[in-house]
């Protein structure tokens, strides 16, 4: 979501005669968007301010501008620790970024501006083309979560849910489509969430299907709770759709969920998966687990491990708790960080297992891959694959932008290698 916000903070300031820079050096603007999402991340501000300074010791200082939802939750504090920094625009409020920086260029004022205003921050969004040219391009269709989990930051940095209108979506969706995207990634911080005037997800998404040219779609991230029959439905009848879904469960016990308020059971989540399952039995799950949470168990872990060998999620994504002030979390009793570290390190390594068992699973299979780029000079070409997998393949053609079948020849921990399929045959992707 912040690399969608950061091009659409692009597309606002071209307005006002700002381009991008690949030389740091050459900058008279930085912009940092950040995310609060896990602990150290004020510190990275910081760190990012400070090399600035350095950078800029014996020169005209060039305007700072901290966004996103470190500047959200922490605005006062910044602007307050560190003179260097001449604004922070929360990430409901960017769509005053001209009115702001033309303000600090003329009156050299700091400016604090972290209003929730996000009705007017997607109309003004409207009436400006998106640039972003990406073969797989992100487009947020929701933002905010109402569910309040409670080691969550998100209702206090990014509000209430709020969802656009299915045109809105679609008139972007068909723009970035006539930029040179074959791929789109709905977005939101509970996307499944999306309501609009009666209309959900699955509604979207049967809109956007039927755009010519738009060959994948994909959503994340989704909360259990929100998985409507409908939205399941969608996996058996919409081609388009990828059949991998990223469903974070945080937990594998039940007693730590409900100190979590995440507001349904582990019995309900495997219900779930085993529902999608049924519906379209290539689809494969990743998932994100908090290790360490205050009152997390010897136990309690086990059953997450249990979980994650039930499952055989292909990713996951797993850190310790971090605490986040203002969030009722924070004020509860920590598990000690070196248990933490000891379960975490359990987890990873059974996650990772797990994930090299399943890509050596994938050797001598076909996959269809979408690819993106041209991996430097070299004609070596990056692609994904349905189930989001990172897959390099050499070519004499330039294939970027295109779907091939894909032998693959060999894995790693991160990527497939393969070859490219002369045979068109697509009676046996990979599962």
């Amino acid at each position: 979501m912040n690399e969608y916000d950061s091009n659409r903070i692009y597309d606002l300031v071209k307005k006002i005669n700002y381009k991008k820079t690949e030389n740091l050096e050459d900058a008279d603007c930085y912009v940092l968007n950040t995310c609060h999402i896990r602990e150290k991340a004020t510190d990275k501000v910081y760190h990012d301010v400070g090399r600035i300074k350095k950078q800029f010791k014996n020169r005209k200082k060039p305007i700072v501008v901290i966004t996103g939802c470190v500047a959200q939750a922490e605005g006062e504090i910044l602007l307050k620790d560190e003179k260097y920094i001449d604004a922070v625009i929360g990430p409901q409020s960017f769509q005053n970024f001209n009115k702001i920086l033309l303000k600090i260029e003329n009156e050299k004022k700091r400016i604090n501006f972290t209003n929730f205003e996000v009705i007017e921050k997607f109309d003004t969004l409207n009436s400006i083309k998106t640039s972003s040219s990406k073969i797989s391009s992100f487009l947020t269709i929701q933002e905010g979560c109402d569910k309040f989990c409670k080691f969550c930051v998100v209702p206090y940095t990014r509000g209430a849910e709020f969802s656009r209108t299915i045109d809105e979506i679609v008139n972007e969706c068909n723009e970035l489509v006539s930029n040179g995207a074959k791929e789109i990634s709905l977005l939101g911080q509970n996307v499944n969430a999306y309501k609009h005037k009666g209309k959900n997800l699955s509604d979207l998404i049967n809109e956007i299907s039927k755009i010519k040219n738009l060959l994948r779609i994909r959503y994340t991230t989704s909360h259990p709770i929100d998985f409507s029959n409908d939205l399941i439905k969608m996996h058996e009848t919409k081609e388009k759709l990828m059949p991998l879904i990223h469903l974070p469960v945080q937990s594998g016990s039940n007693k730590i969920l409900n100190l979590m308020n995440r507001k349904h059971s582990v019995e309900q989540y495997l219900n779930l998966i085993s529902k999608l399952k049924q519906i379209n039995p290539l689809i494969k799950f990743s998932s994100d687990f908090i290790i360490g949470y205050p009152g997390e168990t010897d136990i309690d872990f086990e059953d997450t491990l249990k979980l994650l060998k039930e499952v055989n999620f292909i990713n996951t994504y797993s850190f310790i708790y971090s605490p986040r002030p203002g969030t009722p979390a924070a004020k509860m009793n920590k598990t000690d960080m070196s248990i933490s570290r000891q379960r975490l390190e359990r987890f990873q390594k059974i996650a990772d297992e797990i994930k090299l068992k399943y890509r050596l699973n994938l050797v001598k299979q076909k996959s269809s891959v979408l690819f993106e780029n041209r991996v430097g000079s070299k004609n070596e070409f990056f692609g994904r694959d349905e189930f989001s997998n990172s897959v390099i393949v050499k070519s004499d053609e330039d294939i970027n932008g295109k779907i091939k079948d894909v032998i693959i020849k060999s894995v790693n921990r991160n990527t497939l290698f393969g070859e490219i399929n002369q045979k068109i045959d697509r009676s046996n992707f990979a599962a």
